[in-house]
């Protein structure tokens, strides 16, 4: 029996456990230890999604959270190296590119423990982004490399990385997509609770520190975001660090609809009933077409350029755009018929080659 202590912390890593932790349990030879740094600690970014998702609950949490990247990596790292050192797992597996996806592949290659990287190979080419810089070190301390695209096995052979560490086994937020969207489609309450009909409202979440802590830009989305809402109604759940500088910088909303983080299948229920999707996140990029609503991202530039080659995602600058423009520009388009991340069985893939 294999022992593989996953290190996650973060919303989106939750959303990708599930289907590779039900995989890797499928096996009957891989025993899976979950370590969560706390890096998302509200219940309403954590808890909901272990019991939505049917995730168990963690084997170690560390409760890391809040203050700067080096305090809050430098927090994992020694909390995250005892638990390791007494566990003494035959890998680590890490998720995506947050600090606590660092913080793990720094620990275990210390400890010389081999290391998985879901999600391997994924480049903005903005090191200004501290995401860019824990996927590119992340990438260049592991030994399997899961990427989910032919772009991120391209971008992994040009960093040389030998190709026989390179698995392209599509993306694993593609089955979680299709495993949970029956079950989201029947939550009806929270559109009828906020007011919305299907396809009459534009989504939207703000969370990029890019974005955020840029007074210039977040001055400019939430114009544009109000402005929006003048003519169609936008839904926000606000994430906390949005919140937080909002009320700093002196900025509210008076028409946009914000709401408190909502759990995975009520996100898969208002993404999937939205004209459009209106975000900086990563993942909610690739949620929008999964469901083929139009997107709208709120960067300079995204990791996931296959949708914006195939017409599905926009990217809009809020520095230099009239991004309320471009977002009801954007309302009713369509992109080219494809799928680039799989057959919806990655995490099965996944869990193959980490068991043998």
């Amino acid at each position: 029996m294999k022992t593989i202590a996953t290190i996650v912390g973060a919303r989106p890593q939750f959303i990708k456990v599930a289907p590779v932790s039900k995989a890797l349990a499928a096996t009957g030879t891989v025993r899976e230890v979950l370590i969560h740094t706390g890096q998302h600690h509200d219940a309403g970014m954590s808890d909901v999604f272990f019991e939505e998702l049917g995730i168990a609950a963690p084997d170690h949490h560390l409760g890391i959270h809040g203050g700067g990247h080096g305090a809050m990596t430098g927090a994992m790292l020694q909390q995250i190296e005892p638990v390791l050192q007494e566990l003494k797992p035959d890998r680590v597996l890490i998720y995506g590119d947050t600090n606590s996806t660092l913080a793990g592949a720094l620990v275990a290659a210390k400890l010389h423990i081999p290391v998985a990287h879901v999600e391997a190979g994924l480049r903005s080419f903005n090191r200004a982004m501290p995401e860019e810089i824990n996927r590119i070190v992340a990438d260049q301390l592991s030994d399997i490399l899961f990427a989910s695209t032919e772009t991120a096995v391209e971008n992994l052979k040009r960093e040389g990385i030998a190709a026989e560490r390179i698995f392209a086994v599509g993306d694993v937020m593609y089955d979680a997509a299709l495993q949970f969207a029956d079950v989201a489609a029947r939550r009806g309450e929270l559109l009828t609770k906020l007011g919305i009909v299907p396809k009459g409202y534009v989504l939207a979440t703000i969370h990029r520190a890019e974005n955020t802590d840029d007074l210039a830009r977040l001055t400019a989305i939430v114009s544009a975001l109000e402005t929006v809402a003048a003519k169609l109604p936008v839904v926000l759940p606000l994430h906390p660090r949005t919140q937080a500088r909002m009320k700093a910088a002196g900025l509210a909303f008076d028409k946009v609809r914000t709401v408190p983080p909502v759990g995975y299948l009520d996100m898969v229920a208002l993404e999937s009933q939205a004209s459009l999707i209106a975000t900086d996140s990563g993942g909610v990029q690739k949620e929008a077409f999964f469901y083929r609503v139009p997107c709208v991202t709120l960067r300079d530039e995204t990791e996931w350029v296959e949708l914006v080659d195939l017409g599905w995602n926009r990217l809009v600058s809020p520095a230099t755009s009239n991004v309320a423009e471009a977002i009801l520009a954007a309302i009713g388009s369509a992109g080219k018929d494809a799928q680039p991340y799989g057959d919806g069985r990655s995490s099965e893939a996944i869990a193959r080659v980490l068991a043998g």
